[in-house]
């Protein structure tokens, strides 16, 4: 994949370097990996408007974070700067809003260069960066959310938990089948390179999904009672699936509409507050079929209209613990 060699961009096919000879694809773990904390004395510590955060409305690992600034209300407290909807041999553009010492327009890479000119690696959204140092604290998403779960709390007062301790077990089982099986497994799926690899990630996205099924036709959420990072960890794949993956990364077994508990949890979620204003259907749309089609055709449908009633009220469930 286009990405940094020792601070200088070169260009590649997309996701050419995770595909391996076998045609699988295998996504390359985030290299930066620091942490912001509430502790004042801490490398990184939480400050309002001090960090800020690039992000693509269109890519389901971003849009984690922005769930989760909306969820902890940080909306004013970390920053946000969102990409140009479709990605090119660039990466990431920022064509209408960044920060100093960026200047409009500048692809995402440079905000890595100016992290370290000597850099080597992709340029991925999220990226979690620190105004103060000048340095990218984590591009990995699973961590940045922790973050903003807990750290900000002393300032804004937001004392919602997504990752109570006495259901951490079963959020981090979900977890981990959620992640392989789904987040991950619709670009297994969509970037394969031979058919056995292809199917191989297709059937397993949809195992996922008829596990999800089972569980959420039972309970209200996927840990249980209460609505946790797991849900927020599916919902942000969920809510891509039928305008993107299904036809654009042939995950074409099923929709989610097809799935009676699943469509009407999605529904949940994408109505939560402040929730539908992070999600960009026509956008999430263009850019999947932008990544799988050579003349950048998109198709007009599916209709989706997520607003409907979602019926999951009538599943015994307390929401998010906090205030």
């Amino acid at each position: 994949m286009s990405q940094l060699y020792d601070g200088v961009w070169r260009d590649s096919p997309p996701a050419a370097e995770e595909i391996g000879n076998d045609g699988q694809f295998r996504r390359i773990d985030s290299p930066l990996r620091d942490w912001i904390e509430a502790d004042p004395d801490a490398k990184f510590p939480a400050e309002a408007g001090r960090y800020h955060v690039f992000i693509s409305w269109t890519c389901p690992w971003a849009s984690r974070v922005t769930a989760y600034r909306v969820l902890k209300g940080l909306e004013d407290v970390v920053g946000l700067s969102a990409a140009s909807p479709t990605i090119d041999n660039r990466g990431w553009m920022f064509e209408d809003e960044t920060i100093p010492p960026f200047e409009t327009p500048h692809p995402l890479y440079r905000v890595y260069q100016e992290h370290d000119p000597h850099y080597t690696g992709k340029a991925t959204v999220p990226t979690l960066w620190d105004k103060k140092t000048g340095r990218i604290v984590s591009n990995e998403s699973a961590d940045i959310i922790r973050m903003l779960g807990s750290a900000f709390d002393h300032i804004t007062g937001n004392t919602l938990d997504l990752y109570p301790e006495d259901l951490r077990p079963e959020i981090d089982r979900w977890n981990d089948i959620i992640y392989p099986g789904l987040n991950n497994g619709v670009y297994r799926a969509g970037f394969a390179a031979s058919q056995a690899a292809y199917e191989r990630a297709a059937r397993g996205v949809f195992e996922t999904l008829d596990a999800m099924e089972a569980q959420l036709a039972r309970h209200r959420y996927l840990a249980g009672e209460w609505l946790t990072e797991a849900d927020w960890r599916a919902f942000t794949t969920l809510v891509r699936f039928d305008v993107g993956y299904h036809g654009a990364f042939k995950c074409n077994l099923r929709r989610i509409d097809d799935y009676p508990a699943l469509s009407g949890y999605l529904r949940e979620l994408y109505q939560w507050p402040g929730i539908a204003a992070t999600v960009k259907l026509e956008e999430i749309k263009r850019n999947y079929y932008a990544l799988t089609d050579k003349h950048r055709i998109y198709p007009i449908g599916p209709k989706i209209d997520l607003s409907v009633r979602h019926g999951r009220d009538l599943l015994p469930g307390q929401g998010i613990r906090g205030s």
